[in-house]
């Protein structure tokens, strides 16, 4: 039985030119910097707490929304031990399907409040759907839903669309060799 020898895939790695110099992680601080501050050559993602103010606020508007779908939850559940329900089984689907969607997308607004890129496109979409949900309610005399509704998704789009925070979801560009 024959072996064949394993082939690599994608283009060579460089191979790093050899210096006399330590690697730079490597290197003591100097005296007039503390022991833990970071290198001046390193680059790192800003922490959470430092995020720009509108992606807190678009963050902030998706929470209040998960809440929102949260009391809406609550509602068809009270509606439905009334005996209020044509059908108790697809108000108990509908009311479970309201509380995954509030999961998702308090999980989308822990996402934002850390600038992750990809949080960015599921924002919008939601956003979007509240906007057409908001337009509904009001069409259906719900001004009491419909109004806030609106205004947090305003708020969310605003906060999400602002210099800073388009900046700071952006990804870093990779340079091509």
């Amino acid at each position: 039985m024959a072996t064949r020898a394993k082939r690599r895939r994608g283009p060579a790695k460089p191979k790093a030119p050899a210096t006399s110099e330590p690697p730079a992680a490597s290197k003591a601080p100097a005296a007039s910097e503390p022991p833990d501050a970071p290198a001046a050559t390193d680059v790192a993602a800003p922490p959470a707490s430092q995020a720009p103010p509108g992606l807190r606020l678009a963050a902030g508007a998706q929470v209040i929304e998960a809440v929102g779908l949260c009391v809406a939850a609550a509602f068809g559940a009270v509606s439905t031990a009334d005996g209020k329900s044509s059908q108790a089984g697809s108000a108990v689907a509908l009311i479970v399907f309201t509380v995954a969607v509030a999961v998702g997308i308090a999980l989308i607004a822990a996402a934002l409040a850390k600038a992750r890129p990809w949080s960015r496109t599921p924002t919008v979409m939601t956003q979007l759907l509240v906007v057409i949900g908001g337009i509904i309610l009001l069409d259906g005399h719900r001004p009491e839903w419909g109004v806030p509704a609106l205004l947090l998704a305003a708020a969310c789009l605003a906060g999400l669309l602002a210099p800073a925070s388009l900046r700071a979801l952006n990804r870093p560009s990779v340079p091509r060799q």
